[in-house]
């Protein structure tokens, strides 16, 4: 046995290297909770994806991004958006969960992860303290940028870049849906 340790040596350091980073390192990762919002995804449970993602923070990001838009051509409008979102941020965030754990639950093809956009996700995954983000590319073209917080031991997303984006294609996506047809 002895024998064999010493002619693998380099194998079995590898190895458990490699169980080190996989006992210990992945499950306090962002990584992981990645793999977790998809699980959460695939298996239609919308409370468990909703487990991963800060509501209040995704808003107040959103809003913050369609503010500075608005700054530098009105800055009294600007100012009136702040007070708004300061006042409006919570309802909305409740009001955004229910409907992400609904299309979740309904298996909404728009929540669904591809495969190789969480691979993608997670090998661009910059991590500095107890934040995270990464950048990616859907089969749509889309490219996500996608910041995360840790918050009591969980890794959460906590903002969505081009929100304003998102929010158009999800209007235009719902009055198609609510279009009469002739």
């Amino acid at each position: 046995m002895l024998r064999f340790a010493l002619r693998h040596f380099t194998a079995i350091l590898i190895l458990i290297v490699l169980g080190w980073w996989l006992g210990f390192y992945i499950p306090n990762s962002p990584t992981w909770s990645v793999f977790w919002i998809k699980q959460a995804i695939d298996a239609r449970d919308g409370d468990a994806a909703a487990r991963y993602v800060d509501f209040q923070s995704v808003v107040e990001g959103a809003g913050k991004q369609m503010i500075q838009e608005q700054a530098a051509n009105n800055p009294l409008g600007a100012l009136v958006g702040q007070a708004a979102l300061a006042m409006l941020s919570k309802p909305a965030a409740d009001l955004l969960e229910a409907q992400a754990k609904q299309k979740v639950e309904d298996g909404d093809p728009d929540v669904q992860m591809p495969t190789a956009a969480v691979l993608g996700a997670v090998v661009l995954m910059h991590r500095s303290g107890d934040t995270a983000y990464t950048k990616f590319t859907d089969r749509k073209g889309k490219t996500w940028g996608i910041h995360f917080k840790r918050e009591a031991g969980i890794w959460k997303v906590s903002e969505v870049e081009n929100m304003r984006e998102i929010l158009n294609r999800l209007k235009q996506h719902e009055q198609k849906q609510l279009a009469p047809t002739p």
